[in-house]
């Protein structure tokens, strides 16, 4: 019997359109979008960190990202010109409730999804 019991962790839903961001954001969950590439280094310190947010609020916020060279459509939206960029989504619309470029601390992240309604599953 093994000493450590493997869970496997919920992880940020990879995105490749504009309309998986719209049909995601119908349901009126708060909606935290990571609009991230390869090769940037603030995006690699993110990527651990939104993909705990996944895990920690489960189903009741949807968290995304979304690579430049997947969905250029969505970039083109929301007027990304640097990466990272969050925004967060909420009541099912398409106008964001939130936005910034850059590093961000996680708990600062977190009180955003609450303050929309999501609940931590930790």
């Amino acid at each position: 019997m093994p000493l450590f019991k493997k869970t496997k962790r919920l992880r940020a839903t990879k995105i490749h359109s504009m309309a998986e961001i719209e049909q995601i954001a119908a349901d009126g969950k708060p909606v935290l979008i990571d609009f991230m590439q390869f090769g940037c280094a603030p995006c690699q310190v993110m990527d651990g960190i939104v993909d705990e947010l996944a895990d920690e609020f489960g189903d009741s916020a949807h968290v995304l990202k979304v690579n430049a060279a997947n969905a250029p459509d969505a970039f083109a939206m929301y007027q990304v010109m640097s990466t990272p960029t969050f925004i967060l989504l909420a009541n099912g619309q398409e106008k964001p409730r939130w936005r910034q470029t850059g590093l961000i601390k996680k708990d600062q992240l977190q009180r955003l999804l609450q303050r929309e309604g999501a609940t931590s599953q930790v």
